[in-house]
């Protein structure tokens, strides 16, 4: 069985990350996903969160995606992400800004207020701010 597969992690924007790795860990849908060599080829919704690419001896790269989907094929593992960035690039003051103010726009019950709307940026803040203290957990900015 092969030690690494392609990788590869794009947004409508760009190509973000592109290479051999050894382990992939996304948040689906239905909870977190660990992707190896080998995995059964899947097709699967991703929700916003933290993308975990490990390479050969550990060495392991952050991502973060706000959403999209992870596609598994034999020897390739494609991320298609809405939008995706570096975790070691995501503004931690910006995302609990961010929050603070679908909270507040929660607790305003206004007539005009867009509930979906705020819902979706509280989440996509949430989403993170996890990823920021997931990469720092591990002690890197990478």
């Amino acid at each position: 069985m092969a030690k690494s597969f392609t990788c590869n992690i794009v947004s409508a924007e760009a190509s973000i990350f592109s290479g051999e790795v050894e382990q992939i860990v996304a948040s689906g849908i239905m909870g977190d996903l660990g992707i190896l060599p080998g995995h059964a080829p899947l097709l699967t919704e991703l929700q916003p969160g933290p993308v975990r690419v490990i390479h050969d001896g550990g060495q392991e790269e952050n991502y973060y995606v706000s959403g999209g989907f992870l596609e598994v094929q034999p020897d390739v593992v494609t991320v298609l992400a809405d939008s995706a960035a570096r975790a070691s690039d995501l503004d931690e003051a910006a995302a609990e800004e961010a929050r603070q103010h679908a909270l507040r726009a929660f607790n305003e019950k206004s007539a005009e207020m867009d509930y979906t709307r705020a819902a979706a940026e509280l989440a996509e803040a949430v989403a993170q701010l996890r990823t920021i203290q997931q990469l720092r957990k591990k002690g890197g900015r990478g």
